[in-house]
Parts: structure tokens; C-alpha cells; sequence
């Protein structure tokens, strides 16, 4: 099961559980995450949703073999994304989302930090944007979110930089809330995750509602702006030899 599902105390817990490639994200982990946020939201039991990767990553990002495929099959590319669907439900989830960063997080794996409401990170955990090292654009509406979280110079070093930043850095840039050693980030963020899931689920939504709502046009007007950048540069020449010497060396 490539997403690990499960209740405790009015708090379901997603695990992303692709391991053996750092919990990269494919069109089915796209969709499988979508779906379990649109099933919390709608589940009058959960409270609140924490999310985690299994292994030594929270998430490797976008699964750039199939990046690469997008590019070289018209086939595959013709169907859309699941991507769009994952981002539509975290803009549009309506309880507290809190993120447990367990190890690396990149791309995705990093700029959905943007759509939680708390962020624990493992000491040991790094994360980074490649966006630049990979010659496209910011995705996941990071070009908004994330100056908005950070401030406009850390955002813009985390997205032009595509350097990693360590815990502590992240912390200290407004990415992250608490930072953790690696056996007690999970049991902290779940007693966070339980004290808020003690509260009424309508105050919870009634809250983030509040928080989240002035954010709603923001995200779609920077998802449109970068999806146009994407589309020009995701195929262009520097893209495309990124993508090649990175699936050549056998991902």
C-alpha cells in the first residue's frame, strides 16, 4: 500500500510509503493522497490529519522517471496530472494538516509544507527546491506560499538557490515549528495533533477556515502563473539535460 492509513484518538495519520524510492511521488501516490485528505475532510471521526513518510525520507519529490516520460511519451502527458489534484485538495482541506518532516524532503516533499498549519522536522532531516537545478519553475504554488510563511529573501534563496537547508535553518526561516530528535519527532507531533484533535471538529474548521481563506485566490493565481512557466521550460533544453543525466545515473 503505497499509502498507509490510520485512526487514533480523532487524528488519522497518512503515511507516504514508497521507501524504496524515498517516498518519491508518482501519479499514484498523487491520487492516493488527494483522495484520503478529500475522505478526512469529509469523516465527521477525524479531527485532524498528520502526514509522514515511511523509512529514512519524507518525500524525494516529484518521481522524476516519470518526469522524463512526460517529455519523451505524448501519450502519457495527454492524461494530465494527479498532481493538480493533490494540490486542489490540500488548498481546499478544511481541518488542521500538520507535517512530520522525517528525513529528506524535496520539491514537493518540501513546498507542501506550505499547506500545513504545523511543521515538525527531524533534526536530521534536510530539505531542498531543485527547481532551478532541474531548469523549471516553482510548483505547488511555493512562489506564493512560501514568502508568505518565510518572508520574501528566504523563500527566494529556498527557490532560487536549489541548495539544502537543514533543520534548524528551516526552523529559524519559518518553515518549520519545532524541530526534534529522530525517535521523538513522531510522538511529539502526535501529541500536538491530540491536543487539537480534543477540540470541537467545528471550531478546528471554523479556525482554519479563517486562517486559510484569504490565501484561496493567491494559490490559484500563482498555480496558473507557474503551471505557464512549467509548460515552457519542463522539455527546454536545460530541463532536459538535467533530467537526463539524473535518470542516467540510475535513480
Amino acid at each position: 500500500m503505497i499509502l498507509q492509513i490510520a485512526d487514533d484518538q480523532r487524528v488519522r495519520t497518512l503515511t507516504l510509503n514508497r521507501p524504496e524510492v524515498l517516498n518519491a511521488f508518482n501519479e499514484e501516490l498523487y491520487l492516493a493522497t488527494a483522495t484520503a485528505l478529500t475522505e478526512a475532510a469529509a469523516d465527521p471521526e477525524v479531527a485532524v490529519v498528520l502526514l509522514t513518510g515511511a523509512g529514512r525520507a519524507f518525500s524525494a519529490g516529484n518521481d522524476l522517471n516519470e518526469m522524463q516520460r512526460r517529455i519523451t511519451d505524448p501519450t502519457f502527458n495527454e492524461q494530465g496530472s494527479h498532481f493538480t489534484t493533490m494540490i486542489s485538495a490540500l488548498a481546499d482541506f478544511t481541518k488542521p494538516l500538520i507535517c512530520a518532516v522525517n528525513g529528506v524532503g524535496v520539491g514537493i516533499g518540501a513546498t507542501i509544507l506550505g499547506y500545513a498549519d504545523l511543521v515538525f522536522m527531524s533534526s536530521t532531516a534536510r530539505l531542498k527546491t531543485p527547481f532551478t537545478s532541474l531548469g523549471v519553475a516553482p510548483e505547488a504554488a511555493s512562489s506564493y506560499l512560501l514568502p508568505r510563511l518565510m518572508g520574501r529573501q528566504n523563500a527566494a534563496w529556498l527557490l532560487l538557490s536549489s541548495e539544502w537547508v537543514g533543520a534548524e535553518e528551516a526552523r529559524e526561516m519559518g518553515l518549520v515549528w519545532k524541530v526534534c530528535e529522530p525517535d521523538d519527532l513522531l510522538p511529539e507531533a502526535r501529541r500536538h495533533a491530540e491536543i487539537l484533535a480534543s477540540r470541537p471538529i467545528s471550531s478546528l474548521m471554523a479556525v482554519k477556515q479563517t486562517i486559510a481563506a484569504p490565501t484561496r485566490e493567491g494559490i490559484d493565481a500563482a498555480t496558473a502563473r507557474e503551471n505557464e512557466h512549467f509548460a515552457v521550460l519542463m522539455g527546454a533544453a536545460a530541463n532536459a539535460a538535467a533530467l537526463a543525466d539524473f535518470t542516467g545515473k540510475g535513480k
